[in-house]
């Protein structure tokens, strides 16, 4: 009955996002606009540091563009039906897939068409990758939250943004370090300790998001 519940929710979650294409062209405008100006203002010749800080700024904005709307549309009476059709682990749960995908889906066109046009530096891709991946899993359990949150003060995006900043912290810390250690080409020795504690974060963040999230879910 969860399986079945969860993946209902999924399917209906990417059903509205490709029916209500605003969205998604937003995001995508915006991720294309960018790589175009640093590729005409950079013309392939970058500082790593640059490289890496610019690359991580671009997903910032579209972790928060992507799972920013995630309640957007529940409020109301579309709040009240799901309250007493879903259980609100399974609600959540689907939310944080269905945002993880589609912001793993966009960081990864970012990292293709933002090596092609402003220039590959990465010398440890699979390092890079694994990084990426994490940092989908932190944005995601974390943006979630605090759009549930800020769906209980009339989707204020400006509340979120702002209670999300200081918990994306520590996780933007160590994705910025590991991934420039991969863009360096550092032995993987020198990035297993960071790694374990970016997953360590990662099950944290992700644990209290399924802990917190039926309290709001009563309010």
């Amino acid at each position: 009955m969860f399986n079945q519940q969860l993946l209902s929710l999924i399917k209906k979650e990417f059903t509205l996002e490709f029916r209500q294409k605003a969205s998604l062209s937003g995001v995508l405008v915006y991720v294309v606009a960018t790589i175009f100006i640093s590729a005409l203002s950079f013309n392939k010749i970058i500082n790593p540091a640059v490289w890496n800080a610019l690359f991580w700024i671009i997903f910032l904005f579209s972790a928060i563009n992507i799972c920013g709307k995630s309640f957007s549309k529940e409020s109301g009476g579309a709040a009240l039906n799901n309250y007493f059709l879903y259980k609100p682990l399974t609600f959540f749960t689907s939310k944080l897939i269905y945002n993880f995908i589609f912001l793993l889906s966009i960081s990864l066109i970012t990292l293709f068409f933002y090596s092609w046009f402003v220039g590959y530096l990465i010398q440890n891709l699979i390092l890079f990758t694994i990084v990426l991946v994490l940092a989908c899993m932190g944005f995601s359990a974390i943006l979630t939250l605090m759009s549930a949150i800020a769906s209980k003060a009339e989707n204020n995006n400006s509340l979120m943004s702002i209670l999300s900043f200081p918990v994306l912290i520590p996780v933007l810390i160590l994705v910025l370090k590991i991934s420039r250690q991969a863009i360096d080409g550092l032995a993987w020795s020198v990035s297993s300790d960071f790694l374990l504690i970016l997953i360590s974060v990662n099950a944290i963040c992700i644990v209290l998001s399924v802990l917190l999230f039926p309290y709001l879910w009563r309010a």
